[in-house]
């Protein structure tokens, strides 16, 4: 096949492929983290942990989202988020009250484990005095 000899049909036809084949990845990406408790953060919205509800590249939208306004993990051994995706919440972490959240800008996901999100469920509300 000589490309320079291409129907404007068949070229068509290739771009269609070349497009869905995208199209596909991209959905994939994304619909592997649908349903997955994660720790998202986010340029304007901090740290947030919740279920992933839906998302592309435009945001994200959590189920039970929680703010984690400061957060430590309980293995101390672990720095930041990624501690907290692994290990669950230290005892003196401040969380906020469970939401629905949907953020919309620039974000990041981190899957946490099965005991990491029992442990930021379980997480005593945060009481702002």
């Amino acid at each position: 096949m000589n490309i320079n000899e291409l129907t404007i049909g068949q070229v068509k036809e290739v771009t269609s492929l070349l497009n869905d084949n995208v199209a596909n990845n991209k959905s994939d990406l994304y619909s592997r983290y649908i349903g997955k408790y994660v720790i998202c953060r986010s340029r304007n919205e901090g740290v947030n942990a919740g279920k992933v509800v839906a998302l592309d590249e435009t945001g994200v939208i959590l189920e039970d989202a929680r703010r984690l306004y400061y957060h430590r993990p309980a293995d101390q051994n672990i720095s930041w988020y990624e501690g907290v995706s692994n290990s669950g919440l230290s005892n003196d972490s401040k969380v906020s009250t469970p939401r629905e959240k949907l953020i919309v800008e620039n974000y990041s996901l981190t899957v946490c484990t099965a005991d990491a999100e029992k442990s930021i469920r379980n997480a005593k509300d945060y009481e702002q005095n």
